[in-house]
């Protein structure tokens, strides 16, 4: 198979640390470089093959978000007693019981 040459531009601290890695690891520094990218990219393919079929249900899940009508806001007055405290409890699922200051919405 014929060989690409491909360039790449560093600054000098990180070529040294290359070449030293390299030279420890008994590799020439385009054999380390090949070996190293040839890793990460088999960690991402990976991962993306883990996370694919999730990923694939949250694009739909978006686009079908996307298709639904907007919902008219509601006022605090409108909700009752226990609406209010279901939705006080999501927001302390969201951002935890102790950071009502920082909640969107909330007195400081």
């Amino acid at each position: 198979m014929a060989k690409t040459r491909i360039s790449i531009s560093l600054d000098r601290d990180h070529a040294e640390r290359i070449r030293a890695h390299a030279e420890r690891a008994g590799m020439d520094v385009s054999a380390y470089l090949v070996n190293a990218a040839t890793r990460q990219m088999a960690e991402v393919e990976a991962a993306e093959a883990q996370f694919a079929r999730i990923d694939a249900v949250i694009a739909a899940a978006e686009a079908e978000a996307a298709s639904l009508p907007t919902l008219p806001d509601v006022a605090e007055d409108d909700l009752t007693e226990e609406e209010r405290r279901e939705v006080r409890e999501a927001m302390e699922l969201i951002y935890g019981a102790e950071s009502s200051a920082a909640r969107p919405g909330s007195a400081a």
